[in-house]
């Protein structure tokens, strides 16, 4: 197989998938190839997460993440609207439960009004009405955070591609990249493809991925996993919808929380913990080399001498479904051991700095040749369209 085309994208998640179909609305004479190496689209992070439509109230405000996760909910759901794609509104409680945690709300509150999210500060009456099995001293209700189904999003976009006369080659891994005259020449295990321009979506091998483009980053993806469980069935009216902690804002992870699912299952996680693999979604799934390369990372050793005790606590929780459920009972204190079944997992590609800083924004860069999504972790789902049309945008200048 030798094929010739003008865009080729690298992974068949989501945001390789919904930039894909944003340069087809924009650039509708390109051809454009989307390659990735599993049988399925949304295999990884844009099929296990949470399945929340974020409203950006975290995020500091003029971030990429805030202006995308903005405008990518307005995207998501007008998406879900014209493809009969069924999504709720369902909204979100943030809530504190001890006065030290009070600052943080407020904070948090703020940067949501600054971000244009509709958000208000409630105290324990409201909350109670709410999620009446729910404790907390004071809380932010945010009434339009969603939930949908994220792999179906991501299969109606393929099939929107290859209607639109696109491929999404299935089972097709990068093996090796050369820059020629014209492009770049890229060796894959199907065959050779030579194109113009190449999309970096490769999630948990961005850097590596970017490095076999020829483009260095200076950042490496660390995996995290994250781990649930799910309340028994004769349990889930014990969360209504959305339930949140005061997250520690230096850390890009919000805690473990209840999240009501379309299917009407309520998850309660995740944790967050050294994954021993980049694909590495239980305790048994080990890579050695790509377990060595994170200990061995300095950016990776700053970060764990810096908050060595709250990793310890993650890794704990991780075996002990005893400090698990005493973590959730925080916020539901009727929670027990055994309302609790095990759910599924997920792993976060985080892009740690060689100076230990965890990047908490989008990091989008490029050369000549490549445009490289190297961090897009919550909300890239939620944003998956905004971000393909930052994308087109960007390309767009290269071809007038």
């Amino acid at each position: 197989m030798n094929i010739k085309t003008d865009i080729t994208i690298i992974g068949g998640g989501l945001i390789g998938l919904a930039t894909a179909y944003r340069i087809h609305e924009f650039y509708p004479n390109l051809s454009i190839r989307v390659i990735e190496k599993e049988e399925t689209v949304a295999k990884h992070q844009s099929g296990s997460n949470s399945g929340v439509i974020h409203t950006g109230i975290y995020y500091k405000p003029g971030s990429l993440k805030a202006e995308n996760c903005k405008n990518g909910k307005i995207a998501l759901e007008r998406f879900c609207m014209e493809h009969h794609i069924r999504y709720q509104t369902i909204g979100k409680l943030i809530v504190a439960t001890d006065e030290s945690e009070l600052p943080t709300l407020n904070d948090i509150l703020k940067r949501g009004k600054e971000n244009g999210v509709r958000c208000s500060s409630v105290g324990p009456e409201f909350i109670k009405e709410a999620e009446p099995h729910a404790c907390g001293i004071q809380g932010i209700y945010v009434p339009d955070a969603g939930i949908v189904d994220y792999p179906r999003i991501a299969e109606k976009l393929k099939q929107l591609i290859e209607h639109k006369s696109g491929a999404v080659m299935l089972g097709t891994k990068l093996i090796f990249s050369r820059k020629s005259t014209s492009g770049l020449h890229l060796t894959t295990s199907k065959g050779e493809i030579e194109t113009k321009y190449v999309i970096n979506c490769a999630g948990l091998y961005s850097d590596k991925v970017a490095h076999m483009l020829g483009f260095r980053p200076n950042l490496k993806i660390i995996p995290f996993r994250g781990e649930y469980y799910s309340l028994k069935a004769d349990y889930r009216h014990l969360c209504k919808a959305l339930l949140y902690p005061v997250p520690n804002m230096n850390f890009p992870f919000l805690g473990v929380h209840f999240t009501k699912r379309i299917s009407g299952e309520v998850e309660c996680g995740p944790n967050a913990v050294l994954a021993f693999k980049r694909e590495g979604y239980t305790k048994l799934d080990i890579n050695f080399f790509e377990l060595f390369e994170s200990l061995t990372y300095s950016g990776f050793l700053k970060l764990s001498s810096k908050f060595w005790r709250e990793g310890w606590n993650e890794i704990k929780r991780s075996y002990s479904k005893t400090l698990f459920t005493k973590a959730l009972q925080k916020l539901i204190p009727e929670v027990q051991e055994d309302y609790l079944e095990p759910g599924g997992s997920g792993v976060r590609a985080q892009a740690i700095a060689p100076d230990g800083k965890m990047l908490d924004d989008f990091v989008i860069q490029e050369d000549e040749r490549t445009i490289n999504v190297l961090n897009a972790p919550s909300p890239g789902a939620t944003s998956c369209l905004n971000i393909g049309s930052y994308i087109a945008t960007r390309l767009g200048t290269r071809f007038s």
